[in-house]
């Protein structure tokens, strides 16, 4: 009789669930998750993972001499408080929105070109960007062998003294900033509760509404969103055109995965090339293979859903305010924007304005809270 009262008492706290899911939906639904997935180490980057190289990073990261000026660092575009964006609608000479670095270890290609392969060689090429940090080589070497404490830091790191070579010195630099941004990882969200409790047919917790509820069955059913935003991270990590224009004003067009593609096999700060940590180059098969394609003309890259909450503007020029204006981009897709020789992945939903509210409501359910972040421990401490 008590079970009994306890299951009733139960019932009436918990939200019920407002509509049903099919089994293929709940199959898909479950492999949303868990979140987050394990962590291993980037075979190329022989200091991801290590205490010493995170804290070397996270000190460089917020390093404003790394800046060709003396005075830009990392953060200046990369704000904790902002889930590490700039909330700005774009940067840089092609005007691209500054994504954010929560969750970034699980990207296959970086930039919204890709035109890196590893988050190390994304690490350094804002450093040497002449529109954006606007450093160089040497520069960045010199100062890791000037500043004593940074020059402790890189010993910590990588076991040596900054050696002789430019090049190497700054690619370490930029493999210990990776090892610290491989640590920004966001927490578990209110979906993520609603999916753990479907997987064990338990009640609905409380923090996921009936109306995102409704808007998981549209982002899984009608509106097919999870043939792009799939798995745990809710992207195919890949690139398409979803329709966002490409010329950036008269005389600038974003050539977006086309130009990647060309920066990419042009760079050999790749995980085939001389700087990788990779005896095996196990993880360069798809750099090796991949291919240059008219229709990649205009593409961008797939971002994670995840934390949407915290990183308007969206789309890869921050063109759209609202995450509602991003929704309704995909209701009201202009289809004559789209290449007519690339994938027909994309239709107008035509959704009406209660399913845009229930799409934003799931979208807003795949957010966390930001968590503080404390001030870091000297990476060094070196007597004057």
């Amino acid at each position: 009789m008590k079970r009994l009262l306890l299951l009733l008492l139960c019932l009436l706290v918990q939200p019920a669930w407002a509509i049903d899911f099919s089994a293929d939906e709940r199959a898909l639904i479950e492999s949303f998750g868990p979140w987050p997935p394990p962590m291993q180490p980037d075979p190329s980057n022989r200091v991801s993972g290590r205490a010493e190289a995170i804290a070397f990073g996270r000190a460089l990261f917020f390093e404003q001499r790394l800046g060709g000026d003396g005075k830009q660092s990392c953060a200046d575009c990369h704000l904790p408080a902002k889930a590490w964006s700039d909330g700005k609608p774009g940067t840089g000479g092609l005007l691209r929105n500054t994504p954010s670095l929560l969750d970034i270890r699980w990207n296959r290609w970086f930039g919204w070109d890709g035109a890196q392969d590893t988050l190390w060689a994304q690490s350094l090429r804002p450093l040497l960007d002449p529109v954006e940090m606007n450093s160089s080589l040497a520069a960045i070497a010199g100062l890791l062998r000037k500043d004593a404490t940074l020059a402790c830091g890189y010993r910590q790191a990588f076991g040596t003294a900054p050696e002789a070579d430019d090049e190497r010195v700054a690619v370490n630099a930029a493999k210990a900033l990776a090892a610290f941004q491989e640590t920004l990882i966001s927490a578990p969200t209110p979906f993520d509760g609603f999916r753990t409790a479907m997987a064990a047919n338990q009640p609905v917790p409380a923090e996921f509404s009936a109306e995102a509820q409704r808007g998981l069955k549209l982002f899984v059913g009608e509106g097919q969103c999870a043939v792009c935003h799939f798995g745990p991270g809710f992207t195919n990590r890949e690139f398409h055109d979803i329709g966002i224009p490409y010329a950036v004003r008269p005389g600038l067009v974003d050539p977006g995965r086309h130009l990647g593609i060309r920066r990419l096999r042009d760079s050999h700060y790749t995980l085939l090339g001389p700087f990788s940590d990779d005896p095996a180059r196990s993880t360069g098969t798809e750099t090796r293979h991949v291919d240059l394609l008219h229709r990649n003309w205009g593409e961008f890259r797939v971002p994670s859903l995840r934390n949407l909450a915290h990183t308007a503007p969206y789309m890869h020029n921050g063109s759209l305010a609202t995450l509602r204006d991003a929704v309704r981009h995909y209701s009201e897709l202009n289809e004559e924007r789209l290449h007519a020789d690339g994938e027909k992945l994309l239709r107008p939903l035509n959704l009406s304005d209660t399913q845009i509210d229930a799409l934003v409501a799931f979208l807003l359910s795949l957010s966390a809270a930001l968590p503080d972040f404390p001030e870091a421990e000297p990476v060094c401490r070196v007597k004057p």
